[in-house]
């Protein structure tokens, strides 16, 4: 039996890139099994997303365009091969969950060299190009538009050092846990945001799992944070 956390978090995950490409008025279509939108989704977004290891290699293909280059699917449950379709892995990852519970006081929050840091969520357009440029490493990318801001399963928050944007995340609840993804830092450890967004996670939606995935040493952040692996996922692209 798949566990419930699992099916949880890919749901979330599908439902957080919907709300991408809504942002773009490309909305994609929900089935049982799968998530996909026929168009080229915004940038470093899927195709496509399996929401049960139940989906099939066909309707995956049948559902998302094969004819331009830079098709990605994101397979859940890392069962799918795709490689006769002309698509190779591009990164495999780990699930993970943590379960409902409080982190640290978000007044307690410090980065590893001992600043406070403020953490509140990402309202205006101004607001988000600042996360954004440092989502991308000072650079602005344009991808994410202001309307995410009025989405309802979205919250972008940002960590704050003496009003300096020092990292941040998006909270998504699009089902019944809270995603955590784009997470970065910008100008502080690693731990940081992870501690911070897992504090703000626990505050604005108490009760709820967090969960997300990660690869290679992004892992260890989160593990201290008391996240756990929970199922491998694989990226497919042409």
């Amino acid at each position: 039996m798949t566990d419930k956390r699992l099916l949880a978090a890919v749901r979330d995950n599908a439902e957080w890139c919907d709300a991408m490409c809504r942002a773009y008025n490309l909305p994609g279509t929900f089935t049982a099994s799968l998530w996909s939108n026929p168009r080229r989704t915004p940038p470093l977004y899927p195709d496509a997303v399996t929401l049960t290891p139940q989906a099939t290699r066909g309707e995956v293909l049948a559902a998302i365009d094969l004819r331009s280059p830079g098709a990605t699917v994101k397979d859940s449950f890392a069962r799918l091969d795709l490689r006769d379709a002309g698509f190779g892995v591009l990164f495999e990852a780990q699930w993970i969950a943590r379960p409902p519970g409080p982190g640290t006081p978000l007044d307690d929050l410090r980065t590893a060299t001992g600043d406070r840091v403020t953490w509140s969520e990402v309202t205006t357009a101004s607001e988000l190009r600042d996360w954004e440029t440092g989502l991308h490493g000072g650079h602005d990318g344009g991808w994410f538009r202001p309307a995410l801001l009025t989405d309802p399963a979205v919250t972008l928050v940002a960590g704050r050092v003496d009003g300096d944007l020092v990292c941040g995340s998006v909270l998504t609840t699009g089902g019944e846990v809270v995603g955590l993804s784009n997470v970065f830092a910008y100008g502080c450890d690693p731990d940081a945001p992870w501690e911070g967004s897992v504090a703000l996670a626990a505050h604005l939606f108490p009760g709820r799992p967090i969960t997300g995935y990660e690869h290679g040493d992004d892992l260890a952040p989160p593990a201290r944070q008391g996240f756990v692996p929970i199922g491998p996922l694989q990226v497919w692209t042409t």
